[in-house]
Order: structure tokens, then sequence, then C-alpha cells
């Protein structure tokens, strides 16, 4: 890390008839070509997400952009006038010795009050050692840092990584509203479809450009790819002619052009180029069948935790089920991942595992390969790298020669193919290029076991999750049935009610008319039907936790009884999903003045 460093800013002088203008770069690392001579233009107001595999060059693109790298070939980038820059790096860097303010402030006063404001939406204090925040909090400050500088152009590499989803919404809608020239790097659909409108791919060291959202560049692309395969299928047609003319005796071979023995190679060429589609098949990979799971799987039981007297988990009970697929959000450093080291590795009295349970954990932090190892070193099995988007020129490649987003695969692929039943998987989306999520989100839609997942995609989370446990801070863990933006949704209404009654409630009597007299007050109340069900609610919800005080008095004696154990916990479950969707029924009825 470097002391006191801050997001760059710059100025390019130019007269262009574009707003940018990018020509002839190129850039490779060693033998690989990472793009040669690529060349596209950027209009005013553009929003664009690039696209493509990791490992092709979407970073060093941005790099050269942003001017912290340099193109091989020389080439130009050109502005149309005084434009200012600011560019967000995947991996921040700061000075721990630094307070926040240290960091983010450079003096000037317009600057200095625009960061305290993002700060302070961002719930990030300027005092704060840089050294004490969590990863997600120094990506909040690299956030802050960069929207401070109040840039024409903003060019972004994976700007939600590590953030919480609060987060996430938050710089999501200040780009929507941000009139701004933005080019950036994201694996986030939500994300990239509600502030983008242009995904510019780069395919094969070129650069194909689709207005629109998401899903019309998947329909555009497929069509591209299906009239390049076309077109291929004429080539080989016109080749086998002009095969049978290449065996033809030498002698009446001789007498030909030498251009057309040039264009014969130059077909052969062209023919050998049919697309295909890289996808990762994980048929092979096995999706937990082989490795059944019993009844029991993982049991909480007042389950607690805290560090240097912050509670993290707070008496928390749960059974978790066979086939169950968990989200688990909340703000960063709510404890979630610490929760998942308890639940996959702690030895605590409070949780039990099951025999058969067979746990494929995959870590946020990732796990620390031998960079002089070979990806062949690392899976020794060429079927299965082939499966998972590595070609067998990859297979001895230096692990210190991977991209990010390849060694985030590779890791992947070292905790799926050991056959788990169960997956903990802690922010599995970071770094992966979008090919790969589709692809894996496929995977553990058909994967025949239990499913624990933290991620700040809410794309992941409303496909794969039938519930989530929300940790709402001072180690409360609540359940929510439903997906994300289910939740969101709840969540919404909920406030907008809080506040529809607050301003109500602090919103002074009019003052009546000369001469008349007071217009009697119409409070708002309650139906007769909501009254009984108000009062209906009530009896439920008293009854319920009686129910679960019994409940817990069996699961709690030591009880030899394995059926009424079993029983118990059961319907223990079943009755948490009751009591939540009554109480937060009666609280919606409650809010309304009787």
């Amino acid at each position: 890390m470097k002391a006191d460093s801050r997001e760059s800013a710059f100025f390019v002088k130019t007269a262009m008839p574009s707003y940018l203008q990018i020509e002839n770069i190129s850039k490779s690392y060693g033998t690989k070509v990472l793009f040669d001579r690529i060349a596209f233009n950027i209009n005013e107001g553009d929003k664009i997400a690039l696209i493509a595999p990791n490992g092709t060059g979407k970073t060093s693109l941005l790099r050269i952009l942003a001017g912290k790298d340099s193109s091989d070939s020389g080439g130009s980038i050109r502005f149309l006038r005084d434009v200012r820059i600011a560019f967000l790096e995947q991996e921040y860097d700061y000075d721990p010795a630094n307070t926040v303010a240290r960091q983010v402030f450079t003096g000037d006063f317009d600057q200095e009050l625009r960061a305290k404001r993002v700060l302070s939406e961002l719930g990030i204090s300027p005092d704060s050692l840089m050294s004490d925040l969590s990863g997600g909090e120094v990506k909040r400050v690299a956030i802050a840092s960069m929207l401070s500088q109040d840039a024409d152009f903003l060019i972004m590499d994976e700007p939600t990584n590590h953030l919480d989803l609060d987060a996430i919404e938050y710089l999501e809608n200040y780009l929507k509203r941000a009139r701004c020239t933005l080019f950036m790097v994201t694996h986030d659909r939500y994300f990239l479809d509600r502030v983008c409108n242009t995904v510019m791919e780069m395919d094969r060291g070129a650069i194909y450009i689709y207005k629109g959202d998401y899903a019309n560049f998947l329909e555009k692309r497929d069509e591209r790819i299906a009239n390049y395969n076309a077109e291929t299928d004429k080539v080989r047609n016109i080749l086998r002619r002009e095969l049978e003319w290449m065996h033809a005796t030498p002698c009446a071979r001789s007498g030909k052009a030498k251009y057309r023995k040039q264009a014969f190679w130059d077909l052969k060429s062209r023919a050998d180029q049919a697309y295909t589609v890289s996808q990762v098949s994980m048929a092979e990979l096995g999706n937990g069948s082989s490795n059944r799971l019993g009844s029991k799987i993982i049991n909480c039981r007042d389950l607690c935790f805290e560090w240097e007297g912050v509670p993290y988990i707070s008496h928390f009970t749960y059974n978790f089920q066979r086939y169950e697929r968990v989200g688990i959000v909340g703000a960063n450093g709510a404890g979630k991942s610490t929760f998942l080291n308890l639940l996959a590795e702690g030895d605590l009295p409070s949780i039990e595992r099951g025999e058969s349970v067979r746990i494929g954990y995959y870590r946020q932090q990732g796990i620390t390969f031998n960079e002089d190892d070979t990806v062949l070193d690392v899976v020794p099995d060429t079927r299965l790298l082939g499966k998972f988007l590595f070609p067998h020129e990859m297979f001895s490649n230096r692990i210190g020669s991977l991209s990010g987003g390849e060694k985030r695969r590779l890791y992947l692929l070292t905790v799926l193919m050991k056959d788990p039943n169960m997956l903990i998987l802690d922010e599995p989306t970071n770094d992966l290029d979008i090919v790969t999520l589709n692809v894996l989100e496929e995977y553990l839609l058909e994967f025949k076991g239990t499913l624990l997942i933290v991620t700040h995609d809410r794309h992941f989370l409303d496909r794969l999750v039938d519930h989530l446990l929300v940790f709402t801070g001072g180690g409360v863990i609540k359940d929510f049935v439903g997906g994300y933006t289910e939740y969101r949704s709840f969540i919404t209404d909920l406030n907008a009610s809080r506040k529809k009654e607050s301003r109500a409630a602090s919103r002074p009597d009019p003052a009546p008319a000369a001469g008349n007299a007071p217009a009697p007050a119409k409070p708002a109340r309650l139906t007769w039907k909501q009254q009984r069900e108000l009062e209906t609610l009530e009896k439920e919800i008293a009854e319920l936790n009686a129910e679960k005080a019994e409940l817990e008095a069996v699961l709690g004696s030591g009880t030899d009884d394995y059926d009424l154990v079993m029983r118990s916990s059961g319907r223990y479950e079943e009755l948490k999903k009751e009591l939540d969707e009554r109480e937060t029924r009666w609280l919606e009825l409650s809010m309304i003045t009787g």
C-alpha cells in the first residue's frame, strides 16, 4: 500500500468531434496478447458496462484509459475538451495509519464538503482510522474519494465488490442521477441494468457495442455469433472446392497462379475460426447427490458470539434443513463471515453438525496458492479444468500469472470438485465474470444439497434462495421468507408507512376559521374487520409463543427420545415462520391509530 495515496484525477486537452476517441491501443503480457490495436468511441453521457471473460484485459484497458498504464502499440486516447477523470480501482491503495479524513480530503474546500456528505451517507466517520475499517468499509471510502472529485468521466473497476447491499443501492441511485459519462467493469447484472445504457463486449481482441440492457446484449450477441458461424460455413464450402485443387497433381497445380495458393491458406485460416461459445458444464463436477444428507444438517442452539465486547450473534436458534437454500444479508461488519466460519469450522457446544454432512466452504478471502505452482498442480484433473474454462494451453501457466478472476475460478473449482452435500459460499461472485456467474447459478439451481450464501449480488439471491437470514445489528438475526427483491419491497413499504405516521403525528392541528367551531379531528381508525383481525392475531401470537416455549423446553431437556426431538425440531422451524408472519401483520395493523 502506498502512503497517503488518493484516487487519481487529471485533465486532457484536445478538440475532437467525439467525447472520447480511442485508436489502435494494444496490451500484452509476455506472449499473451490481451487486445491488439482496438479502437472505439465514447459519447458524452454514455454509461457503458464492459463485459469480457476473466483474463482478457478488462482491467488493463481501464488502467490505460485512466492514464495508469500505457498502450504497447502507442495509439491515442483523445478527448473533446477539458475533462476531469476519476478512477476507482479494484484494490484501493491507502495508508493504514491515516484517518479517513486524511486519506480522502485534498485541501480543496468544495471537495471536502462533497466527501463529508458522501461519507456520512455511506455511514463512515472521517475520524475513523483506515486500519480499523473492514474491507467493505474501505471500499466505501474509495467510493467517497471518487465521487467527491465531481468528475466528468468516471472509470470504475468492479465498483460493487465487497460492498453490502445498502451501499450498492446508494451507489446505484447516485450514478443513475449523475450527469456524467461512465465506463465500468461489473459482474452485477442488476447494477448494470439500472445504471448503464450501453454494453461493450471485448471478445477475441475485438470490440462490439450494444445499446440497451443486458438482456438485449445477450440477444444481439447470439445473433452476431450465429451470423459469424454462417459465414464460416460458406467459407468452408469454398474451401472444399479449393482443397480439391490443392490435391491435384503437382504438375497441374504448378500451372496455377501463386495468388490462388495464398488464397487457399487464407481461406483455411478463416474456416478454422468457427465460433464456439465457451461454457462451463458442471454435470461432471458432482452436485451433492453422491453424498446423501441425513435428517440432521447443522443445529444451532442459543448461539452467541462476541468479539472485544461487540455482539455479533445473540441467542440464535435454528435448525438448517435438507435442501434448504438460505441467503444471508446485512451491513458490512455485521458478522456474516464470522457466522459462516462458526457454522463450517467452529467448535462450540451450541453448534451440532450431522454425521452425513460434507461441507464445501468457499471463503471470501480465498486461499493462498503457491504462486510458482501451475494450474495443473492445483487441479490435476484436466477434464475438469477444461469444463471450467481453463483450456489446455493454460494448464502449465503459473498461478502468479493468472488474473484475480481466474484465481477465484480455480479456487471455486477446488471446492466444487470435492462433491459436497452442503455448500457455504461467502461472496462467491466477487471477481468472477458474468459468463462464469451464469453457469454457476445453473449449477447451484441443480445442487442436491443445503446451500448457504452470503452475497451482495441481488440477481444471485433472487434466483437461488428461498429465504433470508438478515443481520440487523447488535447480534440480532431475523428470518425473512422470500428473495431479496421481496425483502426490499417489504422494508420500503414499512419505512414509508412509518414516515407517513410520523408526519401525521407531528403535524399541528389547523387553526379554526373565525366564527366557526373547530372541525372535529378525524383520526385514522381500524375497520371492524381489521379490529377483529388484530384481536385474533394477538391471541394467536400468545398461543404460538407458549408453544415455542414448550418446544424449547423439550429440545433443551437432553431427552433420549429421538422421534420426539425430530418432531419438535421440525415443528419449531414451522412455528418460527408462522410467528414471524403474524408479528409482521400485527405490526402493520398496530401502526394504524384507533
